[in-house]
């Protein structure tokens, strides 16, 4: 659970983080690559030094790059940009979506948070620009993952940019695009006759091998510090409202981390003096799809045991059907008053073609997933239509376009001619 390799480690003096400290039973650790708690084998998550962090201003925040260095501050690596492995993303578009608005019945206002802006058109960039920083300052000298698809294409990437070498663990059935997207920056890709758990299982064992000891890999023993690139979108939601958190948040679950840590941003904006909350706080809801849904059917049986499931379905960045993060996930809905739901392969697609006719934004199926949780919540009453809302989309649709490309071409077939184009009725 630790690696061995000698490092010289995150630099205190300019990082705000302190220690790692286990979410389940608050045993502290030093800063270095390890996962999970000696004591409980809960999942470890960076704790910051809270004075550090309460210096930090909005004045200061938006002097910063237009990426999500601009919160290096709040964050357990990068402060200084010679030391960062990075593709730069962040600041991506949070497009109002009134159109979808009206179509959903919502009175109030409605955001899209458009992530497929990122460099590789993923949210993971966020996650590996953080990860793979901490990585190279803890030592380590090769970068790796298991991945459904948008975390290989960006690690990947970002090996690719600063010359390290990469090796990448995909299921073997990943969609082509994604493949293609990850092969193209010449590392290691390697396809397991397997889910995405199968994958992650191997990744597992792996990590734990000499062969493996200067490998870090993204989402199994620098994970602390990958899934504090997250936060990131929270930060980016409440700068981009005028410095205010939302009333409501829609947003897609796989392991459920990206959920708890907007839910942590917004918590540590309002700590530290940069926001204040809205009246009676923000609610948090959860997506997924119905052929990996096991922290949402958890939610809707009221009890804490999520059942790892085998997933099926196209949301496949979605498909991890034993969720790392689901336990915490559903104490942030919960705490928040908010909800989860889920969505057939039917649904997702005609989410995925509703925000595109309203929006102007192609998002891939997870996207799609979320669109269409967020038109159940309106219709069970469970989202508050006379609230802001914001919904996230995690990645870019060309990636899936398998997904829509039966249902979608051209409307018209003509000959060339001006007559073919009255007779089609085009000249009105």
């Amino acid at each position: 659970m630790t690696s061995t390799i000698a490092a010289s480690g995150i630099d205190t003096s300019a990082s705000p983080a302190r220690a790692l400290v286990c979410r389940a039973c608050q045993a502290r650790y030093p800063l270095a690559a390890q996962h999970a708690c000696y004591e409980c084998f809960g999942p470890l998550e960076v704790d910051y030094d809270a004075a550090v962090l309460a210096t930090v201003t909005r004045e200061q925040i938006e002097a910063g790059p237009a990426n999500l260095w601009r919160y290096a501050a709040l964050l357990p690596a990068g402060q200084d940009p010679a030391t960062r492995v990075t593709l730069n993303p962040g600041l991506t578009p949070l497009v109002a979506a009134p159109h979808l608005a009206a179509e959903l019945g919502i009175t109030a206002p409605v955001w899209v948070k458009d992530d497929s802006a990122n460099p590789t058109h993923s949210f993971k960039d966020r996650v590996v620009s953080v990860a793979l920083t901490a990585a190279r300052a803890l030592g380590f000298t090769r970068f790796a993952c298991a991945s459904t698809g948008n975390l290989a294409n960006s690690v990947a990437a970002h090996a690719a940019r600063v010359g390290a070498p990469s090796v990448v663990f995909i299921p073997g059935d990943l969609e082509q695009g994604k493949v293609v997207t990850t092969a193209v920056y010449g590392g290691e890709l390697v396809a397991i006759d397997g889910s995405y758990d199968d994958v992650n299982r191997l990744c597992g064992e792996l990590v734990e091998t000499d062969e493996f000891e200067d490998t870090a890999f993204v989402n199994v023993n620098v994970r602390p510090y990958y899934a504090e690139g997250s936060k990131t979108l929270g930060y980016e939601v409440a700068e981009q409202l005028g410095w205010r958190i939302p009333a409501q948040v829609v947003i897609p679950m796989a392991s459920g981390e990206l959920l708890t840590k907007i839910d942590k941003a917004f918590a540590e904006l309002v700590e530290i003096g940069l926001v204040e909350a809205p009246a009676g706080g923000w609610k948090v809801f959860g997506a997924q799809s119905a052929g990996c849904n096991p922290i949402a059917t958890a939610l809707h049986s009221g009890t804490d045991e999520i059942v790892p499931v085998r997933p099926t379905g196209i949301a496949k960045s979605l498909n991890i059907g034993d969720p790392a993060a689901g336990l915490y996930a559903l104490e942030a809905v919960r705490r928040s008053g908010g909800w989860m739901d889920y969505a057939d392969d039917d649904e997702i697609r005609e989410g995925i073609r509703l925000l595109a006719r309203t929006t102007g934004v192609f998002a891939e199926t997870a996207g799609g997933v979320t669109v269409a949780v967020l038109r159940k919540l309106v219709e069970s009453g469970r989202l508050d239509p006379a609230a802001e809302t914001v919904v996230f989309n995690t990645g870019e649709g060309l990636k899936t376009i398998d997904a829509v490309a039966g249902q979608v071409g051209p409307t018209h077939r003509i000959r060339p001619s001006l007559r073919a184009a009255r007779d089609a009725g085009l000249l009105g």
